[in-house]
């Protein structure tokens, strides 16, 4: 038999039953979710066939059959969770963003490794579709040298930096959202050579964080990706207040460009509560494909619908599975995680 990975969860909110949860459901050979903790218990989810529902903290720590523990809790207290998890001796999943500073963070790590236990940020967004089709369409060649890449997640949402009144870390747009696209360019293009920051405040000081445009450039090609001789410049833009959302992605090479408007549809798909189980969720229809336009070798035009590539979040734990069973480098990295919260760090050091 397939020896099975043991799962405990710290925290019963949104997160565990709506991005965590639903990818497990394929995946009952191989997962097995014992224990949900949560010191208050609630009935606003449905409650999972053989699972330990427990208000009791020692259920889920000082549980030996559980491998590794996924915690889910607001992100302020993501630190001092995390540390009474690996003080008790279990490997750690760490929702995000991974904490609120890299100080923390280090901290994190370097406790794990005392104690001879994995942590690793849940990066699930690795697995979207838009993302993994973007990068196809990079490695086929047909672009050429990159030049630019641009990464949008945008909403139309004013009411909610309206509501906010004063600044907060804790609900800046930055640590919330930024941490997505900030982690997908590290994981497939890596360790920029430079930054640069536009974070605002687009209601005025001592209001919440509400726009960002990060840029990253990159000198060097690598085995996965080749640069223009001018290098490349990736940019990460969100906004509250985009009444039309720009493209998800757009890639501008020597030869060609890669445009894919819409998001994945995961996240669309699990908010009307249609879950992986079924066959069709998250795939993209024919009118939600990206273009690409190029020239070939020869100079000949061309401009043609992509099919997505399927996206799959749970893609995570398929990784995670092979950290913890087979002993399989983990998915990301500690290099990762603290460069991504030293460039989150950086982005809000002025807000205020």
């Amino acid at each position: 038999m397939t020896k099975r990975l043991t799962i405990g969860y710290y925290g019963n909110g949104k997160s565990t039953n709506r991005y965590h949860l639903p990818f497990l459901m394929r995946r009952k050979d191989t997962i097995f979710v014992k224990t949900i903790y949560a010191p208050t218990l609630r009935d606003d989810w449905a409650r999972w066939e053989g699972v330990h529902y427990t208000d009791k903290l020692d259920d889920l720590l000082n549980d030996p059959e559980i491998d590794v523990v996924v915690v889910t809790t607001p992100a302020p207290a993501h630190y001092e969770t995390a540390k009474q998890v690996l003080e008790a001796g279990k490997n750690l999943v760490l929702e995000k963003p991974f904490t609120q500073s890299v100080k923390e963070s280090q901290e994190l790590f370097d406790l794990a490794r005392e104690k001879g236990l994995m942590i690793q940020g849940y990066q699930n967004r690795r697995f979207d579709s838009d993302f993994l089709t973007t990068q196809a369409m990079i490695a086929s060649g047909k672009l050429g040298d990159l030049l630019e890449v641009e990464m949008h997640y945008d909403y139309y949402r004013p009411e909610v930096p309206e509501n906010v009144t004063q600044y907060s870390k804790d609900e800046s747009y930055i640590y919330n959202h930024a941490c997505h696209t900030v982690d997908q360019v590290i994981s497939y293009f890596g360790k920029p050579d430079d930054v640069q920051y536009d974070v605002r405040q687009l209601l005025g000081a001592g209001r919440m964080n509400d726009y960002f445009d990060i840029d990253f450039y990159y000198q060097h090609s690598t085995d996965t990706f080749h640069v223009a001789p001018g290098g490349l410049k990736v940019s990460v833009k969100s906004s509250y207040f985009r009444v039309k959302e720009r493209p998800s992605f757009v890639v501008y090479g020597r030869k060609g460009m890669f445009v894919k408007y819409e998001k994945d549809r995961q996240e669309a798909d699990l908010k009307k509560f249609y879950l992986p189980d079924n066959d069709d969720f998250g795939l993209d229809k024919p009118e939600n494909f990206g273009t690409l336009t190029y020239y070939d070798d020869n100079g000949h035009y061309h401009e043609e619908a992509v099919e997505t590539v399927a996206g799959d979040n749970g893609r995570f734990y398929d990784a995670l599975y092979e950290t913890l069973i087979n002993h399989k480098p983990i998915l990301v990295t500690e290099e990762q995680t603290i460069l991504q919260m030293h460039i989150l760090e950086e982005a809000t050091k002025d807000l205020k």
